[in-house]
């Protein structure tokens, strides 16, 4: 039983069952209730102390940590049925409280990644019918906790058309969330484009640094933190040159 390639940060926690005792043919969102980097979800579940853990994490930035291999079952979910055949993930919130949102990036990531287990794992569709029967289960699902938050649990079905998309090898449409939040541009010169992605023409540009409102965000090409829509109408930036305030 593989990992997943796309884990590029290595933190193999103590807290696990080796081996599972079960095929994998689950996934398990949740949300880590807080805004962490890769590194630092691995360090929350290095300790035996913690009692938990989760066999991925997925950072602010969208960058992934390893910290169970797939072939062990992780401490996670409140339910050992659930996490012997569940691959776990946890993601970084962008920002505490209120729906708990999650980053572009994070949430380009965590489509590639539940892509990815499908893959490995032969799991043929990832289907959420909101029960524990479904391929795509949530913490809330087995105990009294509103994990993964309303952002997430409310784009379940989307993370799962975009990675049954995937999984079949059918085109589908760049990811989209509606997301009000301001950045700071980074770069002397970012071009605006009328679409997300660099395969979009150019519509001006940016010429200075300052603070701009992004009322959309969306995965593209030419972005690995995806594309952020202009309060103005303008259209669209490279969330690569641009930070979250």
């Amino acid at each position: 039983m593989s990992n997943s390639g796309l884990a590029t940060v290595k933190k193999i926690s103590p807290n696990k069952t080796a081996p599972r005792n079960k095929p994998i043919t689950k996934i398990t969102i949740h949300h880590t209730a807080g805004v962490l980097s890769a590194e630092s979800i691995g360090n929350v579940f290095v300790s035996t102390s913690r009692q938990a853990s989760c066999n991925y994490g997925i950072g602010n930035d969208g960058k992934v940590v390893l910290v169970v291999d797939e072939k062990d079952r992780s401490w996670c979910s409140s339910s050992s049925a659930n996490d012997h055949q569940a691959v776990t993930i946890e993601v970084s919130d962008s920002s505490t409280g209120g729906d708990w949102p999650v980053s572009a990036a994070a949430y380009n990531m965590l489509i590639d990644l539940c892509a990815d287990i499908c893959k490995r794992n032969n799991i043929k569709s990832l289907i959420y019918d909101g029960t524990s029967g479904g391929s795509l289960t949530s913490h809330r699902m087995f105990a009294s906790t509103t994990c993964p938050g309303p952002y997430l649990l409310a784009r379940f079905p989307a993370i799962c058309s975009a990675v049954n998309a995937r999984i079949s090898g059918t085109s589908s449409p760049p990811v989209s969330q509606s997301d009000t939040f301001t950045v700071r541009v980074t770069a002397s010169v970012l071009n605006i484009r009328t679409g997300p992605g660099t395969n979009y023409g150019a519509n001006g540009s940016i010429n200075k640094e300052g603070v701009y409102t992004i009322v959309e965000t969306c995965s593209g090409i030419g972005s690995t933190k995806g594309w952020g829509k202009l309060k103005s109408g303008a259209g669209w930036i490279s969330l690569d040159y641009a930070t979250r305030l």
